[in-house]
C-alpha cells in the first residue's frame, strides 16, 4: 500500500553560499526521497531559504541593497547549486512568504491562548551608532576567562569558555565598532518550562507517548535530550527588537519573531505553496489526527530546536508532530574541519566549475552515511580512488566490456528469456535479484553505506563472471555465437539491476543507462523484469576523476573564498588620506548637529531621499541626500545626524538642496550616515 510522506531538509540560511558540508544533508535526503518514490509511495520533498534575522539585514545594508533584493539573489544561487547536484525538491520556497507569515502568527496566537507566552524585561547590549540591540555574535571583546582578544559575545574560540555577553571585557559592537550600552527591553518568551511542555517533551523525545508507534529520535539523539532535561528546560526568547528583518509579532509593534520561530514554520509555508500548485490537501498532512508521515532531515547542531521547540510549538497549537527527525553529523575534509586557508572550505559552485561530476560526490557521501549522527570525512585522495575504482572500474566496466558485442554481432537484440533458462548466468541473475529486499532495507534505514557495500559485492561478482566467460575470446571462436549472446545478455541484465539499485544515488547516470538499454524509467517493482528486445549503441557513461581537477578546486577555494557568513568589524584597507590642510581651512566648514524632522522618497529619483533638517534655525532646511540605497526613510525620522551648514545651496531637478549630510563609505558597498553622541542638540557646532 502506498504511503503518504512529507519530507523536509533544514533550511539553508540566505547569508552565504552552499558548501560541501551543507550538501551532506541535501544529498542524504534526496537519496532517501528518490528511493521512497521508486517504491511507489506518494512522497513530497520541500525546503526553503531561511531569510530572516540580523545578519541578513546587516549584509543587505553593507551591500547597499534591500534585504528582499539580497534574499532573492541568494535564492537563485542556492537553487542553482541544488539543481547542479541533482537535489530534486518538489518545491523550494522562502521563509519570507505570506504562507509562512500566516502560519507563524497563527501558531503564536494559539500558544498565547494556551497561556504559553509570557513577557519580561531583558537587559542587552545596544549599539548607539547603529541604534539596535546586538545579538551575541555581533558583540566582541576580551574573553573573561583566558583574556584572548576579539572573542564573540557567547563563547571564546581560544579557550572554549561560554559566558554571557555582559561578561566580556572591553566589549565593542562587531557592526559599528562602538562601545555598546546596556539597555532593557520587553521580550516575549515561549514557556518551555511549563509543566505541560515538560511532560509532553519528556515522553515524546523518548518515544513513550501512548500514540507513538515509532521513536521519533535516533537513540543517540534521545540520550542527548535526556541530558538537556536533566539540566532543566528554560523558557525560550522568541522576540527581537526593531530594526530587524522578519515578521512582526501580532499586537506587539516594534517586536519581531526571532528567526528560529518562523524558520521551521517555513516547512509548512513551502508545502502550502506546493499544495496550491498541485491541488493537495494541506490539512491532511498537518492536522493533529493526520495519518500521513512527516520526516525532517537535519544536522545535529540544530537538534535542540527541532526536538524541543518545534514539536512543542506544534503540539500546543493543535498541529501534528513529526513522525521522525533524522540527524546527521558534520563533514570534515581530509580529517579536519573545513578550512578557507587550506582551500577545503569548498563551495558547491566551485566543485561544479572544475568540471567535476556531482554524482561522484553523491556516491562518495552515500558510501559514508550510515543513518547515525556520526561525522563523515571527505578524504580527497580516497574520493578519487573510490569513485574511479567502484563506479568506473567496476560498475560501468560491465557494460563497456559487453554491450558492443550485442550491437555488432546481434543487431542490438539481447537474448530472449527462454534462451537463458537454466544457464549458469541465470542462477547468478537470481542472486542479484534476491538482494533487492536487503538493499531496500538499507536504503529505508538511511544506511546507504551498507547498501553500497552490498551493491559493490554484486558488481565484483558480475565482473568475475565477465572475466571468466571472456566474451572477447568467445567472439573470435567458431560456433560460440549463442554462448556469446547469452554471456553478454546476462551481463547487461546484471548491469540493469545494479543501475536500479544505484538509481537513488546516481539519478542522471541511471537516465543515461535507461536510454542505452531502451527501457522505461526503473522503479523497485521492475527488479524481476529482464531485458528484452533491442538496446541502443553503447556510448561512454562515466569518466574517471582527474586528480588535477581536485587540486585545481582546492587551489581555487584558497584564492577566492572570503568570509561571507558574518559581518565583523575588520580593519579594511582605507582610501589614501587627502592633502594636509590648516586649522583655518577646516574652520571654514561649518558642521552642525541636525535633527531629521522628516525623510521621504523623491519621485523619479533613483538615489535620493528628501530630508527635512532642524539645526536650530527659525525654519528647517531641505537637503537631498544620495542615501536611498542604504536607508528606509521611515527609519531616519527622529534621528540626529551631522550636516555641512554653510555649503552653497544647490538647485537640483527636484528642488533646492540647502546643505549636505555626512555619511561614511569605503571600497565595499554601503553608506553609513553619521550620528553625534547622545545629548547633542540641534544646531550645536562640531569643532
Amino acid at each position: 500500500m502506498a504511503r503518504k510522506i512529507l519530507v523536509t531538509s533544514a533550511l539553508p540560511y540566505a547569508n552565504g553560499s552552499i558548501h560541501l558540508g551543507h550538501l551532506v544533508e541535501y544529498i542524504q535526503t534526496d537519496i532517501w526521497v528518490r528511493f521512497q518514490k521508486m517504491q511507489g509511495h506518494d512522497v513530497h520533498y520541500v525546503c526553503a531559504d531561511d531569510t530572516h534575522g540580523t545578519p541578513i539585514m546587516l549584509r543587505a545594508q553593507n551591500e547597499g541593497i534591500t534585504p528582499e533584493q539580497l534574499i532573492d539573489r541568494v535564492w537563485h544561487e542556492h537553487k542553482a547549486d541544488f539543481d547542479g547536484f541533482h537535489v530534486e525538491f518538489d518545491h523550494y520556497g522562502s521563509t519570507n512568504s505570506d504562507e509562512t507569515k500566516r502560519y507563524a502568527q497563527d501558531i503564536y496566537r494559539k500558544l498565547r491562548a494556551n497561556d504559553l507566552i509570557e513577557t519580561k524585561s531583558v537587559e542587552q547590549f545596544y549599539d548607539p551608532v547603529k541604534e539596535m540591540f546586538l545579538p551575541d555574535r555581533f558583540i566582541k571583546g576580551e574573553c573573561p576567562k583566558c583574556h584572548a582578544k576579539d572573542q564573540y559575545g557567547d563563547n571564546c574560540e581560544a579557550c572554549g569558555a561560554t559566558y554571557a555577553p555582559i561578561e566580556l571585557i572591553n566589549p565593542y559592537s562587531a557592526v559599528s565598532g562602538a562601545q555598546p550600552e546596556r539597555r532593557s527591553s520587553e521580550h516575549y518568551f515561549f514557556k518551555l518550562s511549563d509543566a505541560r511542555c515538560q511532560e509532553f517533551l519528556s515522553a515524546w523525545t523518548q518515544g513513550t507517548q501512548c500514540e507513538q508507534t515509532i521513536a521519533p529520535l535516533q537513540a543517540e539523539a534521545a540520550n542527548k535530550m535526556r541530558e538537556w532535561f536533566e539540566a532543566g528546560l528554560s523558557n525560550w526568547d522568541i522576540s527581537r527588537d526593531a530594526p530587524y528583518f522578519g515578521f512582526e509579532i501580532p499586537d506587539a509593534p516594534g517586536k519581531f519573531f526571532y528567526v528560529w520561530l518562523d524558520a521551521p514554520v517555513g516547512y509548512m509555508g513551502s508545502f502550502k505553496k506546493l499544495c496550491e500548485l498541485k491541488g493537495l490537501d494541506f490539512d491532511s498532512y498537518w492536522n493533529k489526527d493526520s495519518q500521513t508521515e512527516l520526516y525532517h532531515f537535519i544536522g545535529k547542531d540544530i537538534l535542540y530546536f527541532h526536538s524541543l521547540f518545534w514539536p512543542a510549538m506544534l503540539r500546543f497549537s493543535g498541529l501534528r508532530t513529526p513522525t521522525q527527525i533524522f540527524a546527521h553529523g558534520f563533514l570534515t575534509v581530509n580529517g579536519e574541519k573545513m578550512s578557507k586557508s587550506r582551500g577545503t572550505f569548498i563551495t558547491a559552485d566551485s566543485f561544479l566549475k572544475q568540471s567535476l561530476n556531482p554524482e561522484h560526490l553523491r556516491y562518495y557521501y552515500a558510501a559514508k552515511l550510515n543513518g547515525t549522527m556520526e561525522d563523515i570525512d571527505l578524504n580527497l585522495e580516497d574520493f578519487v580512488a573510490r569513485v574511479n575504482s567502484d563506479l568506473v572500474g567496476k560498475y560501468v566496466n560491465i557494460a563497456s566490456r559487453t554491450a558492443g558485442f550485442i550491437s555488432k554481432k546481434f543487431d542490438g537484440e539481447v537474448a530472449k528469456a527462454e534462451q537463458l533458462a537454466g544457464c549458469d548466468g541465470a542462477v547468478l541473475m537470481g542472486e542479484f535479484l534476491a538482494m533487492s529486499e536487503q538493499i531496500a532495507t538499507a536504503y529505508a534505514q538511511r544506511d546507504f553505506g551498507r547498501a553500497i557495500r552490498e551493491i559493490m559485492k554484486l558488481a565484483d561478482r558480475a565482473n568475475e563472471y565477465v572475466a571468466q566467460q571472456a566474451p572477447w575470446a568467445l567472439s573470435k571462436q567458431e560456433g560460440q555465437a549463442s554462448k556469446l549472446h547469452e554471456v553478454c545478455t546476462v551481463s547487461l541484465n546484471m548491469f540493469r539491476l545494479l543501475t536500479l539499485y544505484l538509481k537513488p544515488i546516481l539519478p542522471k547516470l541511471a537516465e543515461q543507462v535507461e536510454q542505452f538499454l531502451n527501457i522505461s524509467p526503473l522503479s523497485w517493482s521492475d527488479a524481476a523484469i529482464p531485458l528484452s528486445g533491442k538496446i541502443n549503441d553503447y556510448s561512454h557513461l562515466m569518466t574517471r576523476i582527474d586528480p588535477k581537477n581536485i587540486e585545481a578546486m582546492v587551489e581555487a577555494n584558497k584564492q577566492t573564498l572570503a568570509p561571507a557568513a558574518e559581518i565583523v568589524a575588520a580593519k579594511p584597507a582605507i582610501s589614501p588620506i587627502a592633502e594636509t590642510i590648516s586649522i583655518d581651512d577646516f574652520g571654514k566648514v561649518d558642521l552642525r548637529v541636525a535633527h531629521i524632522v522628516n525623510a521621504e522618497h523623491v519621485e523619479g529619483a533613483e538615489k535620493l531621499l528628501k530630508l527635512t533638517l532642524d539645526i536650530g534655525e527659525a525654519q528647517p532646511r531641505t537637503v537631498f541626500a544620495g542615501i536611498k540605497s542604504a536607508y528606509d526613510p521611515e527609519k531616519l525620522k527622529g534621528r540626529m545626524t551631522v550636516m555641512v551648514a554653510n555649503l552653497a545651496p544647490r538647485k537640483m531637478k527636484f528642488g533646492m538642496s540647502e546643505g549636505m549630510v555626512l555619511a561614511a563609505s569605503g571600497d565595499t558597498p554601503g553608506l553609513f550616515v553619521l550620528s553625534p553622541d547622545c545629548g547633542a542638540q540641534p544646531g550645536m557646532r562640531i569643532k
